[in-house]
């Protein structure tokens, strides 16, 4: 039989979003857009069997990723992981908290990035952008936000460059969606995602990937 393709979601509470925990229970993938995409790829390439994984953590900064990124990717062996970090960091850091003394993003992805490709080399890489909206957690200091918000989107553009991962660009996306409607539709308090802002995550997700040279990955 051939080998399944294996496909790991990881980052925060974003990614996290509810999922199952309990041994045995990694086909509950939560229900923001991690299931989103798990169900339009599991359907459209339900002859190759892909397995989907969810091991996102609610409150983790770029630092609780890396911390934990032996058991929660590379003893995973995916074929994809799919990485949604940097919005915590950014938070502490304007909440003016203990642990956002010292900003570790660019730092600490980089080593997670050079691991994986020194560990698992032929893995597929998606890095998505952290993102935000003026609302009830952000409105107070929202241009410190946004040059954040920016700073880390360049980061990430680079990162991707040269590690050759996919950049899924999210921040014009929820800008333009909260030219239709209020920003608290889409991120509740700024940050977090209704349904119909998962749906638009899963959304531009699947258009950067197809886009990319990875939509023969699910077609081999």
């Amino acid at each position: 039989m051939e080998k399944q393709t294996t496909i790991l979601f990881t980052g925060d509470s974003i990614t996290d979003c509810g999922r199952g925990r309990e041994e045995g229970q990694d086909h509950f993938l939560g229900q923001g857009y991690p299931n989103l995409i798990a169900s339009k790829l599991g359907n459209l390439y339900a002859e190759q069997r892909p397995v989907f994984l969810n091991r996102g953590i609610g409150g983790n900064r770029v630092s609780d990723l890396y911390a934990r990124w032996n058991e929660d990717a590379i003893s995973l062996k995916p074929d994809l992981i799919s990485i949604l970090i940097g919005i915590n960091d950014i938070w502490r850091i304007m909440r003016g908290l203990p642990s956002g003394a010292t900003d570790r993003f660019e730092r600490l992805y980089r080593h997670l990035l050079e691991e994986t490709r020194e560990v698992l080399p032929d893995a597929a890489l998606v890095l998505c952008e952290p993102f935000a909206l003026p609302a009830s957690a952000t409105e107070e200091g929202w241009e410190s936000w946004q040059s954040r918000l920016r700073d880390y989107s360049q980061t990430l553009q680079g990162l991707a460059s040269q590690y050759g991962a996919v950049f899924v660009p999210l921040q014009a996306a929820f800008d333009r969606a909260a030219e239709r409607t209020d920003a608290a539709y889409w991120l509740w308090d700024g940050v977090h995602p209704t349904a119909a802002g998962h749906d638009l995550i899963a959304e531009e997700w699947l258009i950067a990937v197809n886009k990319s040279e990875l939509d023969v990955f699910f077609k081999r």
